[in-house]
């Protein structure tokens, strides 16, 4: 079923393939532990108090606002924003008031896998941005963190426990190009042993600069947000969860009511700083629809991949089941298909990310 990696292959043999085909053995798991605990929802009720539990449709800025002070400490400072008329007044207005300068990150309230996420440096950038996206849909905007390198960090506590544990860490790495002063970016594109097997994720986004030609020594970054399916690398960082992060972690967890099961996304400084607990900020908290996403390493085993998504839903199940004991609900499946609908439908809606 699964297969080792040698150390110079650029990506595993299922990291692409189609949702449905890699997915199908997830939602045949889904299915049979619903049947199991007699709720297909049960999920949604590991962490009752966001939408859904985080499965599909919850609103990013809703999370973050149920952070106390021990929490807020380590997230990015943020500001929402419903386009209508005067956005950039009105985002201006907002981002002075919170004390947040440019450059920030604009993102959909309600989104996933990146879609939508704009960075704006600039005055003149942060309108333009404002303006792709349709009217009467609700913004986060995000001081940008400074420091380079992203992680995914995935923490489960169960309700009778007082700490949780780190189940999964990911660097998630941004591909770049370094220019030789003679290729095109599409020349260089073609040359490199990733992005040529997927033209589909980055030529899109770098459709006005296929032309050019990068000076010696200059890179340019293929991807902006820290997604696989967006393009950025993933690599397994599970050596680097030490009691010190683990620690730091759940005194920040604990400081968001009912929350039990989900992925921190994170920037930070430096790998050893990380490995200490230090010098890393919040850009978002995800529930139950996200991922362990180590999965998406190259050197990970197919055999692997489908051991971590198993685990991580049966502990999501595990988790629903006792907070349903302590009066919880789930989130019924009538309404879990609205609300993917509705997400479904704004994710169609926002403009492409940087």
């Amino acid at each position: 079923m699964g297969r080792g990696k040698d150390e110079h292959e650029p990506l595993s043999f299922f990291e692409f393939w189609p949702g449905w085909l890699f997915y199908t053995p997830i939602v045949a798991y889904w299915i049979a532990m619903g049947v199991r605990y007699r709720d297909f929802g049960m999920p949604t009720a590991a962490n009752p108090l966001i939408s859904t539990g985080g499965l599909c449709g919850e609103s990013k800025s809703s999370i973050l606002d149920m952070a106390g002070p021990i929490a807020r400490q380590f997230i990015a400072p943020w500001v929402v924003l419903d386009t209508d008329t005067n956005d950039l007044a009105r985002a201006q207005a907002a981002l002075a008031a919170a004390g947040i300068s440019l450059p920030v990150v604009v993102k959909p309230d309600i989104g996933c896998n990146g879609t939508g996420v704009k960075l704006a440096r600039t005055t003149d950038a942060l309108a333009l941005t404002l303006a792709e996206f349709p009217r009467g849909v609700r913004l986060v905007l995000q001081r940008l963190i400074p420091w380079e390198h992203e992680a995914g960090l995935f923490y489960i506590r169960h309700p009778q426990e007082d700490c949780g544990q780190i189940t999964s860490l990911t660097y998630k790495d941004v591909p770049a190009l370094t220019g030789d002063g003679r290729s095109t970016v599409a020349e260089l594109l073609d040359a490199d042993p990733r992005t040529r097997l997927l033209p589909h994720i980055y030529r899109p986004r770098l459709a006005d600069r296929l032309n050019d030609v990068l000076p010696k020594g200059q890179t340019l970054p293929l991807v902006f947000t820290g997604n696989h399916c967006k393009g950025a690398i993933f690599r397994n960082g599970a050596a680097d969860i030490t009691p010190a992060l683990t620690d730091v972690l759940n005194r920040i967890l604990r400081d968001i009511p009912e929350f039990h099961f989900g992925r921190i996304d994170v920037k930070f400084r430096s790998e050893s700083a990380l490995r200490e607990g230090k010098d890393f900020e919040i850009i978002e908290i995800n529930g139950v629809g996200s991922e362990a996403t180590h999965i998406w390493d190259a050197h990970t085993t197919l055999r692997e991949a489908y051991a971590a998504q198993f685990h991580h839903y049966g502990e999501a199940f595990r988790i629903g089941a006792k907070n349903r004991a302590r009066g919880w609900k789930s989130t019924s499946l009538p309404a879990g298909i609205r609300q993917w609908r509705e997400q479904k439908r704004l994710l169609r809606s926002y403009p492409q990310n940087d």
